[in-house]
């Protein structure tokens, strides 16, 4: 049975401070958490309502789902743990995954986020390198929480199929991985026409804040400036919106 204490500390995950300090995360519902076994993130504990454990056996007979970790606890326990107002009746208690090196990169296409701060951006944006084939991920320090409730419910499961690396020197390790080959396509709505742009075989396409636009260190190493062209008369483009555009072009057969 848990105990006060467990139960608060499963609750602290909640917050920033200490899910790094811990390097543990919660994922909430059926569905993302057999995402993040079946990815095999390292699972520490399943919180369990009593009624979901009664209408969901096919849950919990899965052969990701281990029984010794699971524990049962009450409705108004298990929302103090989520993030969401109506928990789904079940939560994971997960371990950070260590990313890979940037050395150690495959693939002909990377995404680089530069200060995508909105959760939801993020998790979309994730999403969306997922459908597309994108395996490596690079963030920026001012980047949203990979491991925000939000990020995770917006991502659908699809950032514990990614490589996420989060690196501290965003800009020097562009410049490793030029090194290596690959061309950045910075976009930025005076850019070339993505639709027009003669592409590289290798590439880094990075993406901003449609609110802040590139910064000058990012335009400063960057290969080329493309866009999407605008036809209508709106401002500017969502930047989770405009990754699904561009991935699209730039995956294309």
């Amino acid at each position: 049975m848990i105990t006060k204490n467990e139960l608060k500390y499963y609750s602290d995950l909640n917050l920033k401070k200490n899910r790094n300090e811990e390097r543990k995360f919660i994922v909430e519902g059926p569905k993302l958490i057999t995402e993040a076994l079946v990815s095999n993130y390292e699972c520490e504990l399943i919180l369990s309502s009593f009624k979901f454990f009664e209408d969901s056996p096919e849950f919990f007979n899965h052969r990701y789902v281990k029984k010794n970790n699971i524990e049962l606890i009450k409705q108004k326990e298990l929302e103090k743990v989520c993030d969401t107002t109506t928990p789904q009746g079940i939560a994971g208690v997960f371990r950070f995954r260590e990313a890979d090196e940037i050395n150690n990169i495959v693939g002909s296409l990377i995404v680089a986020l530069e200060n995508v701060s909105d959760p939801g951006n993020m998790g979309t944006i994730l999403r969306n390198c997922d459908w597309f084939g994108i395996r490596t991920v690079m963030l920026s320090e001012n980047c949203a929480e990979v491991y925000n409730p939000k990020t995770i419910r917006a991502s659908a499961g699809s950032l514990f199929h990614l490589n996420i690396i989060a690196v501290k020197n965003f800009y020097e390790e562009i410049k490793k991985v030029k090194d290596n080959g690959y061309k950045v396509l910075c976009t930025d709505i005076k850019g070339e026409n993505i639709f027009k742009f003669g592409l590289p075989e290798k590439l880094v396409i990075a993406l901003s804040s449609e609110a802040h636009g590139p910064t000058e260190k990012l335009l400063s190493i960057s290969d080329h400036i493309v866009t999407i062209p605008k036809k209508g008369k709106a401002e500017s483009l969502n930047v989770a919106s405009a990754s699904a555009v561009l991935l699209s072009e730039l995956t294309r057969d």
